[in-house]
């Protein structure tokens, strides 16, 4: 069973939020990717970090704390890491949410 209360601080950021929300739509918010089509491989850690305007090691540790809940999945291509949401773990935390509040 998922880390509930770590799934819970994963959501604790106006930034992670904005990571899921534009990973629901990753072709209309990351067209200009070259490597491949977003909603196919992920998105681009580049790319996201130019999105939120911040750091690239502050973007990575973003993305490791929302993977560590489940939230995303990466794809590893050559040296390039590729994010794309869980949409299972994502409607599954959702449902237990609805159970417990």
């Amino acid at each position: 069973m998922p880390d509930r209360l770590e799934q819970t601080k994963a959501l604790a950021s106006g930034a992670r939020l904005s990571i899921l929300d534009w990973l629901l739509e990753p072709d209309r918010h990351f067209s200009h990717q070259i490597t491949g089509k977003p909603s196919d491989i992920g998105v681009c850690v580049t790319l996201l970090t130019e999105k939120l305007e911040m750091a690239q090691p502050t973007v990575s540790r973003h993305l490791e704390l929302l993977r560590r809940a489940g939230f995303l999945t990466v794809n590893k291509i050559g040296r390039w890491s590729f994010f794309q949401r869980d949409e299972g773990a994502i409607a599954e935390f959702k449902d237990w949410i609805n159970d417990h509040l």
